[in-house]
């Protein structure tokens, strides 16, 4: 793995740069360290404990992982949470949707026994107990020392999640830093935040399913054609605000996308980030292809072939 060296900011002020400079040259350098190969931290290193949750976190980064992946819901109290699911009943001892919950009592439910049940093979007696976390948390954990990638979800759903988060981010220096990506499978998310502060790398996720009618592919919410019909003005269509694409692999154990797609995406001046790879032979399928980066519930396991 090639890690391009950071100056550090007392650095870059001895040195009498222009801070302003300083925060152009971080930004160049996210986007230079993009056009390497990155490992995505899929929720953490959420193969080995349970998701969004500090053991997952620092696992990633033990591991060598670029980017640490957050999901973001809002608590009723308009707090930036880290949890994937829109309810609490999957990763926590807890009832109902996100949202209708006070950050308060999202911090009083047990979001690691969970992971325990789930997966007696990687079970740890310290998970028990583990809570959810805010963004401010984890940013104050570990600052820029790693780099975000964070999704956000419909803004239909949370309205005010994009400005609270752009704001977030700009206060503690993330963006000028070069330290987050965002990605969202919602093309009027993504566009919002572009609005909001235009320097953020964005990645727009995409999903290939079946149609219901059964005959071919189509995409979640539509934001491209099947990728078989797929042009090069539709790549360039998400180029205009994003320097990435997301897709899923397969779906139902069948190929979605191939190598032309990311080809074809390369051209159009794309990145290719495929989710969710966690097992060796699909990763070495996909570095064969030319993808930029994958996320991964396994993190060491992407390092070691990725190297």
């Amino acid at each position: 793995m090639k890690h391009h060296a950071r100056l550090p900011l007392a650095a870059v002020f001895a040195l009498g740069i222009a801070p302003l400079a300083a925060q152009a040259d971080a930004l160049e350098q996210q986007l230079d360290d993009l056009q390497g190969f990155q490992i995505i931290a899929h929720r953490g290193a959420s193969g080995y404990a349970p998701e969004h949750t500090w053991f997952a976190y620092d696992k990633a980064r033990d591991m060598g992982a670029d980017y640490l992946e957050l999901d973001l819901h809002m608590s009723a109290d308009n707090q930036l949470v880290a949890i994937h699911d829109d309810t609490l009943e999957r990763t926590t001892n807890g009832e109902g949707n996100v949202k209708d919950h006070t950050l308060e009592a999202l911090k009083a439910l047990d979001a690691g026994s969970w992971f325990n049940q789930a997966h007696p093979e990687y079970a740890n007696d310290d998970y028990a107990g583990a809570k959810l976390l805010t963004l401010d948390e984890v940013i104050d954990r570990y600052g820029d020392s790693v780099r975000y990638y964070i999704e956000t979800k419909s803004p239909d759903r949370y309205p005010e999640l994009q400005r609270a988060l752009v704001e977030t981010l700009e206060a503690e220096g993330l963006v000028d830093a070069g330290a987050v990506v965002i990605q969202s499978f919602s093309q009027d998310s993504l566009k919002q935040i572009h609005e909001l502060n235009a320097d953020i790398p964005l990645v727009q996720l995409v999903w290939y399913s079946t149609a219901e009618d059964g005959d071919g592919l189509v995409e979640w919410t539509g934001v491209t054609p099947a990728p078989s019909e797929i042009t090069d003005a539709d790549f360039q269509a998400i180029a205009d605000y994003a320097v990435g694409i997301g897709p899923n692999v397969t779906y139902e154990g069948q190929d979605v996308i191939d190598a032309g797609f990311v080809d074809q995406a390369h051209a159009n001046g794309l990145l290719v980030h495929a989710y969710t790879i966690n097992e060796p032979d699909a990763m070495q399928r996909l570095l064969d292809w030319g993808v930029d980066g994958m996320f991964t519930n396994f993190p060491d396991r992407l390092n070691s072939i990725a190297e």
